[in-house]
């Protein structure tokens, strides 16, 4: 695994051995790149799930001004912490351990609003839908911005919750990913 584009191009990110975590295959985040465009300099990321860490570096590397990591385990915090010292991006990255509820509300309160949301929860565990919810609960996204859901192909998610609509999805094999805006 490796960083795709940005500042950080070519590095490569170091991975956890066994099967806890599924990073984003390079090709499935050049696509996802490629669907939402230029990153600002002033958008503010939120990396749910986020494993290695690997997309929030990516958004970081692109030219991202800030990226919130979040995973419960501490060997992801461990790995995604090394990453960031090696990407030599760690100055523009919160690292939190929690688990993605307790994080949405900590972050619902301090009121901090964010351009793009990755979100990447273990297949068949069924949270896509609770997380997106508690996005939406606690108004997390910026005017403008959107939730980008990595989930089992088979998935199919619906097209609104609460003010997020969905405006794509694709499948890659056995990977889906689907694109949500906030309603204006």
């Amino acid at each position: 695994m490796r960083v795709i584009t940005g500042s950080a191009k070519g590095r490569k990110l170091k991975t956890p051995k066994g099967l806890r975590i599924r990073p984003t295959s390079d090709r499935i985040k050049e696509s996802i790149f490629n669907i939402i465009g230029d990153i600002k300099d002033d958008d503010i990321v939120l990396d749910l799930f986020s494993g290695t860490g690997s997309m929030g570096i990516e958004f970081l590397s692109r030219g991202a001004k800030k990226c919130f990591f979040i995973d419960n385990h501490i060997d992801s915090i461990k790995i995604i912490k090394e990453n960031l010292i090696n990407t030599k991006l760690i100055d523009k990255a919160n690292i939190y351990k929690n688990n993605s509820k307790n994080a949405i509300a900590i972050l619902g309160r301090k009121n901090v609003k964010f351009k793009y949301i990755f979100l990447d929860p273990p297949y068949n565990e069924e949270l896509i839908m609770p997380v997106l919810k508690e996005i939406d609960r606690h108004a997390l996204l910026k005017q403008d911005s959107g939730v980008i859901v990595e989930h089992e192909s088979k998935l199919s998610l619906p097209d609104f919750v609460g003010n997020i609509y969905k405006i794509d999805s694709r499948r890659y094999g056995d990977t889906g990913v689907s694109f949500f805006k906030l309603k204006c």
